[in-house]
């Protein structure tokens, strides 16, 4: 596997440089300075997976995804000293096109190993799903008959990945604050970031948007995210709650999980919605979803950073219909109109 690092430190660049050459099946492609020579190396050569820094001179490493990606597509994974104090360059980045982010490893005897063996996972998770060699595990639910549910009690569903966060906040964003139904998202992302996430689309939106809590019910006009520790489901009461991280899934946390359970669990009305990411997570839930009666929508190619994951639904028959991002949230509106006016939990 042929790695690019895009870092304008010296120190951090050597690090990297070590942890992968001393990796089996890993090889430094390339190495740049800042975001313009990055876009004009990939350009020249492009490698299996660009690791990039954000802070740099001449160009930002958002600015470098986003022009990579419209170039010379390539898989991005943000590599950053600082998770917290960068944390809105990180969703920028995200928005942009780069798959995830981790933190730089260290390699000192004092910090110990967790954070290498963590960047070997992501790089070795992201070389997978670039090449196509995970498949999503296949759920029961979708070939059995869902359970029958009541008219009303309605819940948007929302799953995303690569280019999610940008997608979710021009979603989020365009629902009033009285929207008549609960929205629970179910974005991949680092568990590191689920806070930051939160608070960064709660910033940018009417609605209260929280981490969902095992044990709490989704509650109309609020918006819940997933905590990346865990894959969230409901439960047969209707509540939150965590289905342990195993490999048999390669995605964090798992939208199939998520769809699957409001398939078996959940008495109302549903409308399940897939954007940008890539991969076939949720596809398979989505169409467990349909088959019960429930309304799928899913983003359009040309408006998606990455067209993995809604053309996944879309291929095995889940979608009932194709928006552009921007008619996403007028077209929920319009469906579940307000709590003044629609009947909700």
């Amino acid at each position: 596997m042929r790695i690019a690092i895009v870092n304008d430190m010296r120190m951090a660049t050597e690090c990297l440089r070590q942890v992968l050459i001393s990796s089996p099946g890993y090889e430094v492609a390339w190495v740049a300075k800042n975001g313009a020579e990055a876009v004009a190396s990939c350009l020249r050569d492009r490698p299996d997976l660009i690791l990039m820094d954000m802070v740099m001179p001449v160009m930002s490493g958002a600015e470098a995804t986003r022009q990579i990606m419209a170039q010379c597509p390539c898989p991005v994974l943000v590599v950053t000293s600082s998770l917290d104090t960068n944390a809105a360059l990180v969703f920028e980045t995200l928005g942009a096109g780069a798959l995830d982010a981790v933190k730089t490893p260290v390699l000192s005897s004092g910090h110990g190993t967790a954070d290498v063996d963590e960047f070997l996972r992501k790089v070795d998770m992201l070389h997978r799903l670039s090449s196509g060699s995970v498949e999503c595990v296949q759920s029961d639910i979708a070939e059995t008959p869902a359970r029958a549910y009541t008219s009303g009690n309605p819940m948007v569903a929302i799953g995303a990945s690569s280019g999610g966060p940008s997608a979710l906040e021009i979603v989020i964003s365009g629902l009033p604050a009285d929207f008549a139904a609960p929205v629970v998202i179910i974005q991949h992302i680092d568990p590191t970031f689920s806070h930051e996430l939160v608070q960064w689309l709660d910033r940018n939106c009417a609605l209260k948007v929280q981490l969902a809590v095992a044990g709490e019910r989704p509650r109309v006009a609020e918006v819940f995210i997933a905590d990346g520790q865990g894959h969230l489901a409901i439960g047969d009461s209707g509540v939150f709650q965590y289905q342990t991280v195993t490999d048999g899934h390669a995605y964090r946390p798992s939208v199939d999980v998520f769809f699957d359970s409001l398939a078996s669990n959940w008495h109302g009305d549903v409308t399940a919605v897939m954007l940008t990411g890539m991969g076939r997570d949720g596809a398979n839930g989505m169409l467990a979803l349909r088959r019960a009666g429930h309304t799928t929508l899913v983003q359009d190619e040309a408006s998606c950073t990455v067209f993995g994951m809604p053309k996944a639904a879309i291929e095995v028959g889940a979608a009932l219909d194709v928006l552009p991002l921007e008619c996403i949230a007028p077209a929920l509106v319009a469906q579940l109109g307000h709590t003044s006016v629609r009947k909700a939990i």
